[in-house]
């Protein structure tokens, strides 16, 4: 797998360029440069200006060279994770805003119904951003599991395999098949309560990424 995105196009209008001329002006407080944008675009944004603008923009693509390779597939699920796990890390870490998430998708103590009472009915409550970090914590978890050769933890014990012949045999009087059964050193366990328990965990983070895939936004 090759992939090479590049940044989006950025959009270069008569305000834009109204800011890179008057650079030295505050272009939060000073109105002095909205009023010369306003002037530079025209009446209802048809300036010859304006039209030199989105004239270039219509031209301007965003590269993206994208090669999947045919062993890309053999683990799909494997390959995506280790692309999805650094970016579910980065966007954790550079977010400026989180989307509604349901109450029933997270723990009691995170739910709007465990918040202090809001003061407008239009507020965000006080957990609003804490139930976002949970459910991105959630989805990298899972996702980092299958980076991992997580099931060994679950293992324990060593194996002592002891093969028996069947009935059966071939020309040369070989057994055609053999069974393998435990041998007498053989103390090999699997913690399936654990196991199954962190398995679903891993499906829970996973369903948690598709339900709010449009919410993984900076």
């Amino acid at each position: 797998m090759r992939v090479k995105i590049g940044p989006y196009v950025n959009w270069i209008g008569p305000y834009q360029i109204a800011e890179k001329i008057l650079f030295w002006m505050d272009k939060e407080g000073d109105d002095r440069i909205h009023k010369f944008g306003s002037w530079l675009a025209g009446d209802d944004n048809e300036s010859m200006l304006s039209k030199v603008c989105n004239w270039i923009h219509t031209k301007q693509e965003r590269k993206v060279s994208i090669r999947i390779d045919r062993y890309d597939t053999w683990g799909m699920d494997s390959t995506l994770a280790m692309i999805i796990l650094p970016m579910l890390k980065q966007l954790k870490d550079d977010k400026h805003g989180a989307p509604f998430v349901d109450d029933k998708d997270v723990p009691k103590e995170l739910r709007s119904t465990s918040a202090p009472k809001k003061e407008h009915e239009w507020d965000t409550d006080d957990n609003h951003f804490k139930r976002w970090d949970w459910v991105l914590d959630e989805m990298i978890w899972a996702f980092e599991q299958k980076t991992i050769e997580w099931e060994e933890q679950f293992y324990s014990g060593e194996h002592d395999p002891i093969w028996i012949p069947g009935d059966k045999l071939d020309e040369k009087g070989e057994p055609l098949t053999h069974t393998m059964e435990k041998g007498p050193k053989d103390t090999f366990k699997i913690d399936m309560v654990g196991l199954n328990k962190h398995q679903k965990r891993m499906k829970n983070g996973f369903a948690l990424f598709g339900k709010y895939y449009e919410g993984l936004w900076d």
